[in-house]
């Protein structure tokens, strides 16, 4: 089978169809002439007021920049809040201090989570999680 179908407008000029779309829109339940004629209007080659009228109202809802997820304005990024655990800063808070009188470089990186230290040579980083209860 050829690869392609040669089809010649009203303005005399040749346009060379893919045999694979044709076939795939006659499966459809259409013949071929009608198969070629949504071909040639999905290529801009012939006029369908229909199809055109529903792009003009696509572009006035501005559905294809929805759609592709194009936007006039950028989304602002939410804003993380986070909960205060006081039991787990006191916690870190404690640790710290008792880690004071015997490491070097104590450092509080997160109130509710990290400290870092070094012990002689060696640095250390000291992460505190809770445990979720489980479920029944």
């Amino acid at each position: 089978m050829e690869k392609f179908i040669t089809y010649k407008l009203e303005s005399g000029k040749s346009i060379r169809i893919p045999s694979e779309d044709i076939e795939r829109n006659m499966r459809l339940g259409i013949s071929k002439e009608e198969a070629i004629t949504i071909w040639l209007e999905d290529e801009g080659y012939l006029e369908n007021e229909e199809q055109n009228g529903l792009d003009k109202k696509a572009k006035d809802n501005k559905i294809t920049a929805t759609i592709h997820g194009a936007r006039k304005e950028p989304t602002q990024k939410r804003v993380v809040v986070r909960k205060t655990d006081t039991t787990k800063e006191t916690l870190i808070a404690e640790l710290a201090e008792f880690l004071r009188t015997r490491a070097e470089n104590v450092n509080v990186e997160n109130i509710g989570k990290l400290i870092s230290f070094d012990l002689g040579t060696d640095h250390f980083k000291l992460d505190l999680i809770r445990q979720r209860k489980p479920k029944n």
